[in-house]
């Protein structure tokens, strides 16, 4: 009787390709840390701003987007999709807060990312 080695662990791991729409899916829903200080460079308030309202707007805005531009490509996935609710609410959230402390920066803001109110 022959004796048969069982395969290694590494090698289970090698022969089994990587899916390449897991890999892609994780960057979709965020933002890259060069993009995300270009935004906050764009709509910061003050120098070292990276809190005020403007600047979150403007960073949920570009998530949102490319969450939604993910769930055309893929509509079945209802997990992003709660993210993404979640992410509209508080933006509208923080516009309801901009448009009651400074309705002039509230109006700045939406015409700056061209949303609608």
């Amino acid at each position: 009787m022959a004796k048969t080695t069982k395969p290694k662990i590494e090698e289970k791991v090698k022969s089994k390709p990587m899916k390449k729409e897991a890999a892609s899916t994780v960057s979709l829903e965020t933002i890259s840390a060069v993009d995300k200080q270009k935004i906050i460079d764009i709509y910061k308030t003050h120098e070292g701003d990276t809190g005020s309202p403007e600047v979150q707007i403007a960073i949920l805005s570009e998530r949102i987007k490319n969450v939604t531009d993910h769930l055309k490509a893929h509509p079945h996935d209802n997990h992003s999709r709660r993210g993404l609710l979640s992410m509209v609410n508080k933006r509208r959230r923080l516009l309801a807060y901009l448009m009651k402390k400074d309705p002039e920066r509230y109006k700045q803001i939406l015409e700056k990312l061209n949303l609608a109110k």
